[in-house]
């Protein structure tokens, strides 16, 4: 999701929920401690030197219940944060803590904003000598010619 979505869908929302990968919701006393663009310059294990960047949000679960963050309050964060800082319509990446901080994405099913799970890669697989993942195929789908009937001596 990108920051245009988010503060699309924050001016139809009257209240913000953030739900975890596996259904919890992240609880409602939550507040968003940081919003920032982060940038990554690196070089892939193929040599590639490549740049990332994204819009960065971080939850933190504070002992405060009392203040719950508005739609309208992250909404006026967003655009402060966009203009100071010079942030772009960039895709977001959501930073939780839980045993560690997880690193998550970002979408929308319509009620609550979905931390979605983001998975390591190797971006030079060609370089590095890993084998293209093979398609995967259905028993029922592979044709009976291609197999030994019984007694035929093929096996």
């Amino acid at each position: 999701m990108k920051l245009s979505q988010i503060k699309n869908q924050l001016t139809q929302l009257d209240r913000i929920a953030f739900q975890l990968p596996n259904g919890d919701l992240v609880p409602s006393h939550f507040h968003v401690t940081e919003v920032g663009k982060i940038t990554k310059n690196f070089i892939d294990c193929g040599g590639t030197v490549r740049n990332e960047e994204v819009a960065n949000f971080q939850l933190w679960n504070a002992d405060d219940y009392d203040h719950r963050l508005h739609p309208e309050k992250l909404l006026d964060i967003i655009e402060l944060s966009e203009k100071v800082l010079g942030i772009e319509d960039l895709e977001i990446e959501v930073e939780y803590q839980a045993e560690t901080i997880g690193k998550f994405g970002l979408d929308f099913d319509g009620k609550n904003f979905l931390l979605t799970t983001k998975q390591t890669d190797c971006l030079a697989k060609d370089q590095c000598g890993i084998p293209t993942e093979k398609p995967k195929m259905k028993l029922s789908e592979i044709q009976a010619t291609n197999s030994c009937a019984p007694g035929s001596g093929c096996c």
